[in-house]
């Protein structure tokens, strides 16, 4: 980046409205726009007439999902990225305004969550699976999103023309006081701009896998297929991420200066989701098989 240049400086208000005392803060819109997209979408897919659902059953299947994110998100950030704090004070877990959550353990706590419903509903766990994640991805775009306006889970340093500013990257400063701005004016935090892995993220793991997975699962696939290009799409765009994204503070990298304990969990993601499309192919096949040898029986009969 040129010494002259300002990197773009990121430090928007938390709230987005305010309706006298009633403050409507972007990490809520976020949420919102997530669980109304899941809405639609998931309404859409439940016409078909191999949807494992009805339509009325959409509002408890994302009680569910709203039920697993949240537990799941926050237990699974506690246990991989404070335990020493969760420790020191139990209470914590239950913090959450303070921020933490964790996208794998929300989506263990998903995963739990579907079990429960498809259990209740007589269904196949994979049956509900498939028909959810295609849907997954937006919801993970819009907490993306959310992460970038919150000035969190920001990238590592960078000279790339769009390198960002994030003020909470910086210890000890003030970034709505005059004196920051003056420094920042004065181009002495040049230096420390940083990639907006918050976005790289959300076009990735967000938009680009929802359109993958939306296009694939367009007509019926061999059961626990799209659950396990889910794993694998998700596991291969958070590794890649991984590469601008800096590591929690907690943990910093696990190995070198490249190993990051996002990049072992997707790692593990990518494994079991192959795993689950070649069992769901090779399933099929056999079917299919069998299928034949039945018609071709029948026929010589």
């Amino acid at each position: 980046m040129m010494e002259n240049a300002y990197p773009l400086l990121i430090n928007f208000n938390p709230v987005a409205l305010q309706l006298g005392p009633l403050k409507v803060h972007w990490y809520g819109l976020m949420y919102l726009a997530a669980f109304a997209s899941f809405w639609v979408l998931v309404s859409w897919r439940a016409r078909r007439k191999d949807s494992p659902i009805k339509r009325e059953q959409i509002s408890d299947l994302l009680f569910y999902g709203m039920l697993g994110v949240i537990i799941g998100g926050r237990v699974g950030y506690m246990l991989v990225y404070g335990l020493e704090q969760l420790l020191a004070n139990p209470l914590s877990l239950f913090k959450i305004w303070e921020g933490g959550m964790s996208f794998h353990g929300g989506l263990v706590g998903v995963m739990v969550a579907l079990a429960w419903f498809a259990q209740r509903q007589r269904r196949g766990f994979f049956e509900i699976t498939d028909l959810v994640v295609p849907m997954v991805p937006l919801g993970l775009m819009f907490g993306r999103i959310g992460n970038f306006v919150g000035g969190e889970l920001w990238g590592r340093f960078t000279d790339v023309g769009w390198g960002m500013l994030f003020p909470k990257s910086i210890p000890g400063i003030d970034p709505n006081s005059a004196a920051f701005m003056q420094a920042y004016l004065a181009g002495d935090y040049n230096g420390l701009a940083r990639h907006p892995s918050q976005l790289y993220q959300a076009l990735l793991e967000g938009l680009l896998l929802f359109l993958l997975l939306w296009f694939y699962s367009r007509k019926p696939r061999p059961r626990m297929a799209v659950s396990g290009w889910f794993l694998i799409g998700y596991g291969v765009f958070r590794s890649f991420a991984e590469i601008f994204r800096e590591p929690d503070a907690q943990l910093g990298f696990i190995d070198g200066n490249w190993l990051t304990m996002g990049m072992l969990l997707s790692l593990l993601m990518l494994v079991i989701g192959t795993v689950l499309v070649i069992l769901a192919y090779v399933r099929h096949a056999d079917v299919s098989r069998v299928d034949a040898a039945a018609k071709q029986g029948m026929k010589q009969r």
